[in-house]
């Protein structure tokens, strides 16, 4: 999706020591940046178990708010059913909030800025600019694939048998009672998500394009196997290896 620099790119000293303050605490953020299903979350994951980052997904962030069952809340949740983009004054204060409460001082900003607005409003609200962006670069084809796959249907037959409750893993309509434990998000359904590809290819590429032409940005083939897709964004961390002390 887009033309951007190819990677992997080490991090210089410069891109290191930001000077980012959020408060009276001086902060690094990485934004984190990639189509639905491209794999951001998995990798955020082994970043902060190698590098020690926190990692604030954006997405997670909005579905607490839905889940607290706030006003804002049923906004967001309606405004994602639809394939659009949460306000940023809504995600900038989630996101600043996370991490003033948090002790440390690198952060993975996980799915924002989503657009432009997004993007200059962050800067300006919060004065703080990312060290880097991370993109993760996957075909449609392949995110499609994936997120398709996250709502494979689980059958689970409850069999009441002298009192007791047995549960059997079946695919098979052989028992009366059957519990279906549907594997995904709400937003998993190939209608909504290829609205999200198009949002994502009309509205975040150019925060891409935006961080490519100050050479911020560390991109990756996302489309190799979790391992390989790793060992990239190793290379790019590599700056930031946890010291044994």
């Amino acid at each position: 999706m887009g033309t951007v620099v190819d990677a992997p790119a080490v991090v210089t000293e410069k891109e290191v020591v930001a000077e980012n303050m959020l408060g009276d605490k001086k902060v690094t953020v990485v934004f984190v940046l990639g189509g639905p299903g491209s794999g951001k979350g998995t990798q955020c994951s082994n970043i902060v178990e190698h590098f020690g980052f926190t990692h604030l997904s954006a997405g997670d962030l909005l579905r607490a708010e839905i889940k607290s069952g706030s006003e804002n809340g049923t906004m967001i949740e309606n405004m994602i059913k639809e394939g659009k983009i949460v306000p940023s004054e809504v995600t900038i204060k989630l996101l600043q909030q996370a991490m003033i409460k948090n002790e440390n001082d690198k952060f993975l900003i996980d799915g924002f800025p989503r657009n432009e607005e997004n993007r200059a409003a962050f800067e300006n609200v919060t004065k703080i600019s990312p060290a880097f962006v991370l993109f993760f670069n996957c075909s449609e084809e392949e995110m499609e694939r994936r997120l398709l796959g996250r709502n494979e249907v689980s059958f689970f037959t409850y069999v009441l048998m002298f009192g007791l409750c047995v549960l059997i893993k079946t695919t098979i309509f052989v028992f009366p009672t059957i519990c279906i434990v549907l594997q995904g998000r709400v937003d998993d359904n190939i209608e909504t998500i290829r609205k999200r590809f198009k949002v994502f290819v009309e509205s975040s590429l150019p925060v891409i394009e935006y961080y490519d032409a100050k050479d911020k940005v560390k991109k990756i083939d996302a489309a190799k196997p979790i391992p390989e897709v790793f060992e990239d964004v190793k290379a790019i961390f590599a700056p930031y290896a946890k010291v044994i002390v």
